[in-house]
């Protein structure tokens, strides 16, 4: 990974825009669109910057006067210039999806954006609205965050309670707190790989990396394959024994012979 991805709220901040023309005007409605207000380059309170300056020397005396002064800086169509790129993005709001290859290509970005977005219902927004609402309820009833956390899992899972693909999901919150769906999966689930290579995982054991809460990785399994898992889930060296840890745990096995396959 070489970015930090991160949503940063600017509504009501100022963010210096410099340029003109075509470029710099999208970068305007996109400021805008979320909130920010467009300010020239003298602006004290700004953080952040977007240079979309045609003649290259101009934007680079602009950017390093900018960075000179603490300002994060991101200049159209100069990735190695710039301390931050703009990704593609689905807007599904409050849910926002955003696609980005750290300015290695703009074009490929954005056809991996309208791949997602032929995915996502148009209502997906309204379910984080719904889900949102019923913190509290599901609070009450699921006391335990792990717990809580487990059985929203297993509603958003495909083919799931509240599967964020199924355009009515949203109209399903309240049925599915009132119970009448299977619980989470817990336990231990054994996932045998044939192959180190990520791209191989089936589409169950890439939901169920995804859900668990430990993770025990038994033979010489690469990082990009863990990485499928939760960030916060529990990394174990090994098989797992006779005490486990409670919750759903992956028992992640390398067939033997497999890794030089």
């Amino acid at each position: 990974m070489n970015q930090l991805p991160l949503f940063v709220t600017i509504r009501g901040k100022p963010v210096i825009l410099l340029g003109t023309g075509d470029a710099a005007e999208a970068k305007r409605r996109l400021i805008e669109r979320a909130g920010g207000i467009c300010v020239d380059e003298p602006h004290p309170a700004a953080l952040l910057a977007l240079v979309a300056i045609d003649d290259k020397d101009a934007a680079e005396a602009a950017a390093a006067r900018l960075k000179a002064r603490g300002v994060l800086v991101n200049i159209v169509d100069r990735p190695d210039l710039c301390d931050f790129t703009m990704p593609a993005i689905i807007d599904r709001a409050p849910l926002l999806v955003a696609v980005g290859t750290g300015g290695a290509s703009a074009g490929l970005a954005k056809m991996v954006r309208q791949a997602i977005e032929r995915m996502l219902p148009a209502r997906l927004g309204e379910l984080a609205l719904r889900l949102q609402a019923a913190r509290d309820a599901m609070r009450a009833r699921w006391p335990d965050s792990a717990d809580r956390r487990r059985q929203i899992d297993a509603a958003l899972a495909p083919g799931g309670a509240l599967d964020p693909l199924d355009p009515d999901s949203a109209d399903k919150v309240g049925q599915w707190l009132d119970g009448g769906y299977a619980a989470a999966v817990s336990g231990v689930v054994l996932i045998d790989l044939d192959s180190p290579d990520p791209e191989q995982l089936t589409l169950r054991a890439a939901r169920l990396l995804g859900q668990a809460d430990h993770i025990f990785i038994d033979g010489p399994i690469a990082d990009d394959l863990v990485h499928r898992a939760r960030a916060d889930a529990v990394r174990h060296v090994g098989a797992p024994g006779s005490e486990l840890p409670s919750g759903l745990v992956i028992h992640l096995r390398l067939r033997h012979g497999s890794a030089n396959d």
